[in-house]
């Protein structure tokens, strides 16, 4: 797969980390606030995954951030939340407020949060498994 034509102005992708509860949550939160179903999802554990990571020189797990890839730009941390509340439908496109914070605190607090999924939320021992009507928004 192209991994330069993979997010479009029409989908972007959203690289979560596969085991983490908080993240699975996140990935159902975005599917519910997203009526015209534009985010696609990859879990950062599988093959393509591992191929964006590798290609851009980051690691989702290791560095506690999703990875957002929208109109050909990288977001990570808390600016990637910020451009995914851009996209939701409802209130939740009020979030973009948050940027006018530093990203210094806003990174701070969101790799807090990171730095304790686990302990705070838990995790599996597989990546999320979509459901069938999730299914066609995971890619890879």
């Amino acid at each position: 797969m192209n991994l330069t034509k993979l997010a479009t102005n029409k989908h972007p992708v959203l690289i979560f980390d596969g085991v983490c509860n908080l993240c699975e949550w996140l990935v159902i939160f975005i599917v519910k606030r997203d009526k015209r179903a534009k985010f696609r999802f990859v879990p950062a554990q599988s093959e393509l995954g591992q191929q964006i990571q590798q290609r851009n020189g980051i690691d989702a797990v290791r560095n506690f951030t999703m990875i957002l890839l929208k109109d050909g730009q990288i977001f990570t941390r808390s600016d990637a939340a910020i451009e995914i509340a851009k996209e939701l439908d409802g209130p939740w496109t009020l979030l973009r407020v948050l940027a006018i914070f530093p990203r210094s605190l806003r990174d701070f607090v969101y790799t807090w949060i990171g730095n304790n999924r686990y302990k705070w939320f838990g995790f599996k021992d597989q990546c999320l498994l979509p459901t069938e009507e999730l299914a066609s928004r995971f890619i890879g």
